[in-house]
């Protein structure tokens, strides 16, 4: 497993965010001051004073909106993790239960950000703690070697009942049959993610290459460079792109030939594939490495992460 920052590393991160928009700030005010000063002294306006007053009170406020977030994370340093949702998470995620004691606290920071900031909520059905630690633990998983990254084109999550149409019908509100377990929306649905409930909950029941949480996450990732294609450029450098791209092709042809035990959904596109062969990377990594060993690899290079190491 790579080696991620410790909580300590949060604090220090997140200060000095803090001071260097107040630096930036700080200049900017004194231009300002500066500026207006000029003014009123060469102009002999007094609203100058004023309006360098305004100014000023508008770059706090622009401060103070920026930085929200980083205080807000800093304070959060200060909560406990409910024991509770520590139990839920060792009984019910064997990549959470397979983290030394030091990465189960970064995990854990994480999962408050996370349920601090962005919006779950049910469709037509309750949901509670329990679900929203797997929601988040979907989320970090697949990012856990990039400790500080925040999924940018994300701000909420739906949670339904059970699968759902392209129009987001569920079962008892259309006929036609109901066969997506999730998606990221568009249009409208913007920066939303949609999850079938109990999908998301067996995707965490034992080894499986099935994990409708972490599958649209990382479609999510793959988005986030702009490009659905399969290579998530935020984390993967371009000299990488091409060996990836070869790892796909030799694979395609083995789930095409019937040589393959890869779900031979992964042949719709190469965006699908990368979140198909990730579940099963993250899910059952000593199997993936056992039958796709330069796949697992490759998929090392691109999460930064050997799970068969901690099991």
């Amino acid at each position: 497993m790579a080696t991620v920052k410790q909580k300590e590393d949060f604090k220090a991160f997140y200060e000095r965010l803090v001071k260097q928009n107040i630096r930036h700030s700080l200049w900017y005010a004194t231009g300002v001051v500066l500026f207006f000063a000029l003014i009123g002294f060469y102009s002999k306006v007094v609203p100058a004073a004023i309006l360098a007053g305004i100014c000023i009170l508008f770059i706090y406020l622009l401060h103070r909106r920026y930085t929200k977030k980083y205080y807000r994370r800093l304070a959060l340093l200060q909560v406990s993790f409910p024991t509770a949702w520590q139990s839920y998470l060792e009984d019910n995620a064997a990549f959470y239960t397979n983290l030394t004691e030091e990465d189960k606290q970064v995990f854990n920071k994480r999962i408050q950000f996370f349920l601090a900031e962005k919006k779950i909520e049910g469709v037509s059905t309750e949901i509670d703690d329990d679900l929203k630690l797997l929601v988040a633990a979907s989320t970090i998983i697949p990012t856990f070697a990039f400790p500080f990254f925040e999924y940018p084109n994300l701000r909420q999550i739906l949670i339904y009942p059970n699968s759902f149409d392209k129009s987001f019908q569920t079962e008892s509100e259309a006929s036609q049959e109901q066969n997506i377990a999730g998606m990221v929306g568009n249009g409208f649905m913007n920066k939303t993610l949609l999850l079938s409930k109990p999908d998301l909950i067996s995707g965490f029941k034992g080894k499986n290459t099935h994990n409708v949480g972490i599958h649209e996450f990382v479609h999510l990732l793959d988005m986030a460079d702009g490009a659905v294609d399969g290579l998530p450029e935020i984390f993967v450098a371009n000299t990488y792109a091409l060996p990836w791209l070869q790892v796909i092709k030799d694979e395609v042809r083995k789930i095409q030939k019937g040589n393959s035990d890869i779900n031979p959904y992964s042949l719709t596109n190469n965006a699908e594939f990368l979140a198909v062969v990730s579940e099963y990377f993250f899910d059952n990594p000593e199997k993936l490495e056992a039958k796709h060993p330069e796949l697992y690899q490759a998929l090392c290079v691109i999460f930064q992460q050997t799970p068969t190491n901690n099991r």
